[in-house]
């Protein structure tokens, strides 16, 4: 249902055209990578926080994670993912699925910094099988953001 809500919803704001439905599961940064033919940092991960009770989700390149300290500085307050059992509940997607797009009303979505490096990425399309490719000021004009953010930091190889 995810996957239809999400395609849906790109199809509603001119963007049905980037959305792919694959044979191959793209439920993690490396398989989506291996999947579309891309690397790691071109994947668009989305992911889910609680903030008090606020829901939030923050899209950001593949090769990056939390930084703790600017997660804190921007949000007030340490990062608590959403519990893997919860996350369809309160984002609309379950988990490996995780978009900035068609998600439960109330959810806000922040774009962190690091997706500006490239000129496409590659987001969850709602589903284990679906992708979405888009630019970053696309990605920006469909998922109407609070802002964008620098929370994240290159994970060390």
């Amino acid at each position: 249902m995810s996957c239809e809500n999400v395609k849906a919803y790109l199809e509603g704001v001119g963007f049905g055209d980037r959305f792919t439905l694959r044979e191959t599961v793209a439920d993690t940064v490396a398989n989506a990578a291996h999947t579309i033919g891309c690397t790691e940092a071109e994947i668009a991960k989305t992911m889910s926080f609680l903030v008090g009770d606020e829901v939030i989700v923050i899209v950001t390149s593949g090769d990056t994670k939390i930084a703790n300290a600017k997660y804190k500085a921007t949000f007030g307050t340490k990062a608590a993912m959403i519990p893997f059992t919860r996350v369809e509940e309160l984002t609309g997607h379950a988990p490996g699925g995780v978009c900035p797009f068609a998600l439960r009303p109330g959810v806000k979505v922040y774009l962190d910094v690091a997706l500006k490096r490239f000129p496409v990425s590659h987001a969850s399309g709602g589903s284990l099988y679906a992708t979405v490719a888009l630019s970053p000021e696309e990605l920006e004009k469909i998922t109407s953001p609070i802002g964008w953010v620098d929370v994240c930091a290159i994970k060390e190889a």
